[in-house]
């Protein structure tokens, strides 16, 4: 089951759920450590998001997010940072429909989160969350490479105000070398 879902960036991880239906409704394993050995969940969100609405783009050192869709469709947007990595440079968008597939980020690959209806996502991740381990940069910044296919998105006021991907770049490969 694992990796089943092909990727162009170097550790994100896309593999297909499959949900158990009857008469009553329908269950969905989003996780089983097996499929993922090295990924120790120790925090677990719900995003609800509106219409129209981008999150990011954001960047980790530390933390390795898992997503998966409840509701709604999401476009997202990842390109790899880390520098020496056989990705380096590589952009990807990818569409998550509802308990169809789950995506793994490791850290060093910037992602952001496009709702293009209103959503529900289901978020574990690794390291508890902390602004210190939170870095972004805007998400029309044209060196991205990616196509959201949307022109005036919701945005909150730090992603309005985010910096250039290239002082993302430098900031993200200083840390991930210390």
């Amino acid at each position: 089951m694992l990796g089943s879902g092909a990727c162009e960036i170097q550790g994100v991880v896309r593999y297909p759920i499959e949900p158990f239906t009857d008469e009553r409704g329908e269950i969905v394993e989003v996780f089983r450590a097996q499929w993922l050995p090295q990924f120790e969940p120790v925090q677990w969100n719900v995003m609800l998001s509106g219409r129209n609405v981008l999150r990011g783009v954001r960047c980790h050192i530390r933390h390795t997010d898992l997503l998966m869709m409840a509701s709604g469709t999401l476009t997202l947007g990842l390109v790899d940072l880390r520098s020496g990595s056989s990705s380096e440079g590589v952009s990807e968008v990818l569409e998550l429909k509802p308990t169809a597939d789950v995506v793994v980020i490791p850290p060093g690959v910037a992602h952001g989160l496009y709702f293009p209806e209103q959503g529900t996502l289901v978020q574990a991740v690794t390291h508890t969350w902390s602004i210190d381990d939170e870095f972004g940069c805007r998400w029309d910044d044209p060196n991205l490479g990616l196509d959201w296919q949307c022109h005036d998105p919701v945005l909150s006021e730090g992603d309005r105000n985010a910096g250039t991907l290239a002082d993302l770049r430098k900031l993200v490969n200083e840390l991930m070398a210390r």
